[in-house]
């Protein structure tokens, strides 16, 4: 989608209204149409509330056939946020009726321009390449009213969107076509597209070579072998400092062994969101010429079920040389992000390291689908994370990691058991997972609930949300 700043022929223009106290009010200064909107204003059919929107036939020829009036709600309350959800609605209107370029009135108020384009571009998406007819999707927007900073930061947005779009894709796609060799080659496409990416790609028998003894239990009953990735993304040579992104990478995940019921299994290709939002944010640093430098690992692997599954009750040596008792092969995302943990501290150096996974359940039971957990044994870098989260509107919630949970994961014939029960399961999830972190900075984002929610709304069109992205990109513009 292009975004430009000239009003040319469209197929409609939006007008931007308040909620005033009588009768909706004008957000911009702009005066055609003014004729057109008087009416259903006067008679209360239009009153400005968020994301409403109402669709007009002018009689006076202009350059647009239509005109869409949108509510922004009371003045006092305007954010990034209303803003993005208002612009959505009208991008759900145009994609409904296919229409392919409109012009958007931009309201004069300061700061908001973000949350325009970002409803504008979020909302602008489709899954469609297994259906006959291919979506209709808008292909040029002109924001009239901004100047060519906005311009530029509209174009930057739009970057990011595009990065988000991806990660959705890679969700949304099939699970037997989204392997771990094809996020391998994902990562390597980037590689070929960026001059500073630079990615090492471990088969199995590297994997074995380093001994990452929970991958390689995970991945004994796929027919596909195991990937461990790293894209390494050098913005700022002259800089020791990195952020560590990992992603947990299970391309499906059946349970195992421990088998998902009915119900619990139909959206296990989304298991590898956290895979996603890696190669998603790496997508939109390269492309945006950040200074800074990254370090994305995947640990990615089918969690499948064969003669050859790792078994409940045995154990197996993490990289760490950690032993680990298998309470329940249904928690195998900590058992391979372990292992990348611990490699991606020793070998890769970072000055902090933040995972995402689609983790568990219980953050879904504590948080709903709305905000992504967050487990840190730092505190700075869980502000700036929460900081970036309301920003972005991409929310966290911190949980503790206190040392007390770890007695729900003592095994008697292990270090440590992959599983607790069900009592405070996120919590023990990450307890687990902080046990192979030494000493390096580290957060971690429980995404379940928020990467494949079970309800459409607003901006994300499909339920792969892209999540993570956003987040990460402005996590890294004010901290990198």
């Amino acid at each position: 989608m292009l975004f430009s700043k000239e009003r040319k022929d469209a197929d409609l223009i939006v007008l931007p209204y308040w909620k005033g106290k009588s009768q909706a009010e004008k957000a911009s200064a702009f005066k055609d149409f003014d004729d057109a909107a008087k009416a259903p204003i006067a008679a209360g059919d239009f009153k400005g509330e968020e994301a409403e929107v109402m669709l007009l036939y002018p009689t006076k020829g202009k350059l647009e056939k239509r005109v869409l009036l949108v509510g922004l709600g009371n003045k006092d309350n305007i954010s990034l946020e209303v803003c993005r959800r208002a612009y959505a609605a009208v991008v759900k209107t145009s994609l409904k009726n296919k229409w392919k370029e409109i012009n958007v009135v931009v309201p004069e108020v300061k700061g908001i321009l973000e949350g325009v384009c970002e409803g504008l571009s979020l909302a602008n998406y489709a899954f469609s390449k297994m259906k006959k007819e291919p979506a209709s999707l808008l292909t040029k927007i002109a924001l009239l009213g901004i100047d060519q900073k906005g311009l530029a930061l509209c174009k930057r947005i739009s970057t990011i969107s595009s990065a988000v779009n991806f990660a959705r894709d890679l969700v949304n796609s099939n699970a037997d076509e989204i392997t771990p060799q094809a996020l391998a080659k994902c990562a390597k496409d980037l590689e070929k597209e960026f001059s500073k990416v630079k990615v090492t790609v471990f088969g199995k028998k590297e994997i074995e070579k380093h001994k990452m003894g929970l991958l390689l239990a995970v991945s004994r009953a796929s027919r596909h072998d195991p990937a461990f990735i790293v894209i390494e993304y050098q913005g700022n040579p002259s800089s020791k400092k990195r952020s560590a992104f990992v992603g947990k990478g299970i391309t499906y995940d059946t349970g195992g062994l421990n088998i998902k019921p009915t119900g619990a299994m139909e959206t296990m290709k989304c298991d590898m969101a956290g895979a996603a939002a890696v190669l998603g944010t790496l997508r939109a640093a390269a492309a945006l010429d950040l200074k800074t430098n990254i370090v994305g690992v995947i640990a990615a692997t089918e969690n499948a079920i064969s003669a050859d599954a790792y078994k409940p009750g045995d154990v197996y040596i993490s990289y760490l040389g950690t032993s680990v008792e298998i309470d329940n092969t249904d928690a195998e995302g900590r058992l391979v992000l372990a292992d990348a943990l611990a490699y991606t501290e020793e070998h890769l150096k970072p000055s902090c390291m933040i995972d995402l996974a689609t983790l568990t359940g219980a953050i879904v039971i504590a948080l709903g689908e709305e905000i992504t957990g967050l487990f840190s044994n730092d505190d700075p870098l869980a502000d700036a994370l929460r900081e970036s989260g309301e920003r972005t509107h991409e929310r966290l919630w911190r949980l503790p990691v206190y040392q007390e949970y770890r007695d729900l994961l003592k095994s008697s014939i292990a270090d440590i058991k992959n599983a607790g029960g069900r009592k405070a399961g996120s919590i023990t999830a990450a307890i687990f997972l902080k046990e192979f972190v030494k000493k390096t900075p580290w957060a971690h984002l429980d995404i379940a609930g928020t990467a494949y929610p079970a309800e459409l709304k607003h901006y994300q069109p499909t339920h792969a949300t892209g999540v993570g992205v956003r987040l990460l990109i402005d996590y890294l513009e004010n901290n990198g």
